[in-house]
């Protein structure tokens, strides 16, 4: 009882198997983003075609909507390895797919939308299993550290993606930095060979309910019963649904509005809200200040909203880059906290499939952002947009606050 009293600072660290999955799977997030850099630049180059542009989003979340609780089901009842290293297969065979078609010219509108929607499917497929794999490696107790690790490691993936992927393409060119890209997924694939973990070793004798349509609408009347459970999903689900991945796609209209046009400028922009995750991260897990808690998942949302509402209705540039810094660092302790809750109050059998539903509304629904900020910016500006988008993500999560609040049972993330 005392190590759950006083949780070890970096426990997931501590854990070799667990800390050598998290660098795996910062390289695989990082392949991600080189991606999505070179692919979306000789798309633009080859077609200039701002419908395709927007295909490329769509079809990167779509599959987080429709597929995450299917993929979810696939993680309760087979070996989570295998998932994400086919998983991390498909990827690795899109970019080569990518590179075949640069070196050979034959690049094409319709091969595009393919190899885009197979990239957001394998996406998609790799998130369940991922979770079921941390809570395996580190059990209940250490969990919240190994989802904030994870999440501080996705961060700086994301954060090196773009820098390594601009690097690619101007030094080696668009079809060679694509097939480099696909060397970066194999440190993954190959430490799963190595690893005993499966995702289920601490739960082997529990018995896996179907999978299946049916159960899928089971596990959603299961959920309903919960309202801790459905204030995490919507939690998650209006951060996604309001903002999302609005702020990477309306930056440039905020660098020009702080007279910041160009590209170092821009990019500071873009870095400052992937610092404040990667610092936010470390230091959640540094300082063990900020427990994994409903109370504490719905203050960091609260804190999300209100840092973007400012930088939405702020005209100074230094100060735009704090309040991104401070929504990066607030985001990533919301949806680390809130994932975290949703892990460890689902049941055991059904946590795949749960945490499936948890990445429709953390995922998928950033779909929604490019109606809440996109389509309305087209009508009353951006700047206007993103700061209604932010008031309404404040109005839904004190309501969301609220309805935990008046659960059955007070629910905090337990530690055994």
């Amino acid at each position: 009882m005392p190590d759950a009293a006083v949780p070890r600072r970096f426990a997931a660290l501590r854990n070799p198997q667990c800390a050598t999955y998290l660098v795996g799977a910062a390289l695989m997030m990082m392949a991600d983003n080189i991606e999505h850099v070179i692919t979306y630049w000789v798309l633009w180059q080859r077609f200039h075609s701002p419908a395709l542009s927007g295909f490329a989003v769509i079809s990167h979340w779509l599959p987080f909507l429709l597929l995450s609780v299917p993929f979810g089901q696939l993680a309760d009842r087979y070996d989570c390895r295998r998932i994400i290293q086919v998983g991390a297969g498909l990827f690795a065979a899109v970019s080569i797919a990518w590179g075949v078609l640069f070196a050979t010219d034959s690049l094409s509108v319709w091969a595009a939308g393919v190899l885009l929607v197979l990239h957001g499917t394998a996406g998609a497929l790799w998130t369940p299993a991922e979770q079921l794999m941390l809570h395996d490696f580190v059990g209940s107790a250490e969990l919240p550290s190994a989802v904030r690790l994870n999440s501080t490691f996705r961060s700086l993936g994301i954060l090196f993606g773009p820098v390594v992927g601009a690097v690619l393409l101007v030094g080696l060119g668009p079809e060679a930095g694509i097939f480099v890209n696909a060397v970066f997924y194999a440190p993954l694939v190959v430490f799963l060979f190595v690893t005993r973990v499966t995702g289920h070793t601490r739960d082997a004798g529990l018995p896996r309910p179907r999978a299946g349509f049916r159960e899928a609408f089971r596990t959603l009347r299961l959920v309903r019963t919960d309202r801790t459970l459905v204030s995490m999903l919507v939690l998650a689900g209006l951060g996604s649904f309001f903002i999302g991945a609005s702020l990477q796609t309306t930056m440039p209209a905020f660098a020009d509005r702080f007279g910041a046009g160009d590209g170092i400028a821009y990019s500071a922009l873009l870095f400052a809200v992937g610092a404040g995750g990667v610092v936010g991260g470390v230091l959640l897990e540094a300082t063990q200040r900020i427990p994994s808690t409903v109370g504490a998942a719905v203050v960091s949302t609260f804190a999300y909203g209100l840092a973007i509402l400012l930088f939405a209705v702020s005209g100074v540039y230094w100060l735009a880059l704090v309040l991104l810094f401070v929504g990066g660092a607030a985001n990533l302790a919301s949806m680390s906290i809130s994932q975290t809750v949703v892990q460890l109050i689902a049941p055991p059998a059904e946590r795949g499939r749960v945490v499936g539903l948890y990445g429709v509304s953390a995922n998928g629904l950033r779909l929604g952002s490019g109606l809440t900020v996109g389509l309305v910016g087209q009508w009353i500006g951006v700047a206007p947009a993103l700061a209604w988008s932010a008031g309404a993500l404040l109005v839904g999560t004190a309501v969301a606050g609220a309805v935990a609040a008046r659960g059955r049972v007070p629910r905090t993330a337990p530690v055994p």
